[in-house]
């Protein structure tokens, strides 16, 4: 779609070049029938160059063509009015292009907000002194916990403060759907205080696309899904369900950052065989879920009733399944997962993910991947 817009740009500036040449008498433009002063010749050549500079940032995937692009459609428009018997049609191109600006830069938008609040998030905070881990600061935990601590390589290992990542996701938006939707998304953690960012954009064919954000800060959840940047299909916030929702899907992911299940705010309960439930609770937020493991400490899955969407009247069985582990960074985690709802009538497998990238302890946020 880019690049038919590119070329689509393309042509209308070289139209409006024309209106230049017969300004002054280079070349006839027997489109316009009016003449064409010498000033607004210039004028005609302007925009003819706004519109190539516009092409050539489209072709090099530059986020901020639509600057331009709205200062080439005001004065193509404006030539448009002053001729608009013959130039009147151009206005349906000067249309398309606007429309193309504004879901430009929306999604602009969109990813400052994004940027902005993973940098607060990084800001706000605390690094846990690069402490080592022993076996002696597990010893208060579960048996099968302190075995997936040691078996993940998190002994005599230095703590996890912070975690980037990056993902390959399947996705089914709804039960009855058959085909998966490919998705990317990214997601930053914090520890201390808990806290995550997770975005993704995920195109639903070659024209429609949708991106969204998850985070769960100070206790508080928020989900929000936009089409191609603009309409927000879903936003939800300032609710004690998305609250406990997000703060259990936080949980959930300590797998990726195993040093994390020492935080003050979880506590643990030895269950029968190789599980344990853990209990999360931080600014007035509460919720838990069960991980399980085999013998030798690996994680397996984690299950918890969760509330799927903010309109339910219960929560419903939620258990995300590692179905590849793997040694990242010297930490044996799972890298391939599976999210699945129980529902009535049978198990919705709705999400197929698989880790791309993974760095911990980062000094700074990836200016690239802000």
């Amino acid at each position: 779609m880019r690049i038919v817009l590119a070329i689509l740009i393309g042509i209308h500036g070289i139209i409006h070049l024309f209106g230049f040449l017969k300004a002054f008498g280079i070349s006839e433009f027997n489109a316009i029938s009016q003449p064409i002063s010498k000033t607004s010749g210039i004028v005609w050549l302007l925009t003819s160059v706004l519109f190539v500079i516009i092409t050539i940032l489209l072709i090099a995937q530059a986020n901020h063509w639509w600057i331009i692009g709205i200062v080439g459609i005001i004065l193509s428009q404006f030539l448009i009015i002053n001729n608009w018997s013959d130039a009147k049609f151009g206005t349906i191109l000067n249309l398309v292009i606007l429309v193309s600006a504004i879901i430009a830069y929306s999604s602009f938008s969109f990813q400052k907000k994004m940027s902005d609040e993973r940098a607060r998030m990084f800001e706000n905070s605390n690094i846990i002194n690069k402490k080592m881990l022993s076996e002696q600061m597990t010893s208060d935990l579960p048996a099968i916990v302190q075995k997936w601590l040691s078996n993940s390589g998190m002994i005599d290992n230095e703590a996890i403060f912070n975690v980037y990542l990056e993902q390959d996701l399947q996705m089914l938006m709804k039960p009855e759907q058959k085909d998966w939707s490919n998705a990317k998304a990214k997601q930053y953690f914090t520890i201390d205080p808990p806290a995550f960012n997770w975005s993704v954009s995920l195109k639903m064919n070659p024209v429609v696309s949708v991106v969204g954000r998850d985070k769960f800060e100070n206790g508080q959840g928020e989900m929000t899904i936009k089409l191609f940047s603009v309409f927000s299909i879903a936003n939800a916030k300032n609710d004690e369900k998305v609250n406990q929702a997000t703060l259990q899907r936080y949980l959930a992911e300590i797998a990726w950052f195993p040093s994390a299940a020492l935080s003050d705010y979880i506590t643990w309960e030895a269950m029968e065989g190789p599980s344990a439930k853990a209990t999360m609770e931080f600014n007035g937020t509460k919720g838990s879920g069960v991980f399980h493991f085999d013998e030798q400490g690996n994680f397996k899955k984690f299950v918890a009733m969760r509330y799927k969407d903010i309109k339910d009247v219960e929560p419903t069985e939620w258990t995300v399944t590692a179905t590849k582990t793997e040694l990242r960074n010297g930490i044996k985690i799972p890298v391939e997962l599976k999210a699945d709802w129980k529902l009535d009538n049978a198990d919705w497998t709705w999400l197929k993910l698989k880790i791309v990238d993974i760095k911990y302890n980062i000094d700074k946020l990836p200016v690239a991947n802000r």
